[in-house]
């Protein structure tokens, strides 16, 4: 059984960023939790570093909604869609998202609306310009490439994360252009979709957060309702977080 409980208020996004050190224990714990088909998945990563990433995410993720579900972290049996999402088997009322960059990871939940996120360290990509031209529509590569340039890697990935966990809550992959939609970027603008293959109605009825799980990196949440109450938790690594089960 997990730890102690942790409450999720109906309608309240939980966000939790875990760096995922590679401690040897902390690797062991995790893969030990994880069902069959989550570790040949890991096995299939062709390296060692990238194999244990998966294993330290995907068992933190165990971890986490075993406290949230009150049931032993290998007992959670996942769903997937036609991209691969992972969902848990009905009638759970909780959802969730993860994303990792490196050596974080982040985990969204909430209740009875499907979510998406997405995080990315943030640094100077010298193709940017091409990049934008062939992901973003062309007001946000414009709008980009119109900001002074100290702040241009920073508005690409607040776009970047925004765009992601709006494709990532929809549960449809890359399937979705990523330019068929507009969102926010400029770093003192608020997260938002601006239109949805130029319908603006149906991007009012998403929801964008930004958030900053360290100063280093851009993260975002989308979902399809009214905003939510966001609530942080702080950064952990793998093993404190593992010494409260």
């Amino acid at each position: 059984m997990s730890g102690h409980c942790i409450p999720l208020v109906d309608r309240e996004v939980c966000f939790w960023p875990i760096h995922l050190e590679r401690s040897t224990s902390a690797l062991a714990r995790c893969k030990a939790v994880l069902a069959p088909d989550e570790q040949k998945k890991a096995g299939r990563f062709r390296f060692e570093h990238l194999q244990h990433s998966f294993i330290l995410a995907r068992g933190c993720l165990r971890f986490l909604l075993s406290r949230y579900l009150q049931v032993s972290p290998n007992c959670i049996q996942f769903i997937y869609g036609p991209q691969g999402k992972p969902s848990l088997v009905p009638p759970a009322r909780i959802t969730f998202n993860m994303s990792r960059s490196g050596r974080l990871a982040v985990f969204a939940f909430t209740t009875k609306c499907e979510i998406g996120v997405d995080v990315e360290l943030i640094r100077a990509i010298s193709d940017m310009p091409l990049i934008a031209s062939q992901f973003f529509c062309p007001e946000e590569a414009a709008e980009l490439l119109s900001l002074p340039y100290y702040q241009r890697a920073h508005a690409f990935f607040l776009c970047w994360t925004r765009k992601e966990a709006y494709v990532k809550a929809v549960g449809r992959g890359l399937s979705i252009p990523l330019d068929e939609f507009r969102v926010t970027l400029r770093p003192d603008e608020p997260a938002r979709l601006v239109h949805l293959k130029r319908d603006i109605d149906a991007a009012k009825i998403w929801t964008l957060h930004s958030l900053i799980p360290t100063s280093q990196h851009a993260a975002a949440v989308a979902y399809k309702d009214e905003p939510r109450p966001v609530r942080t938790l702080p950064a952990l690594d793998v093993g404190r977080l593992l010494e409260s089960f």
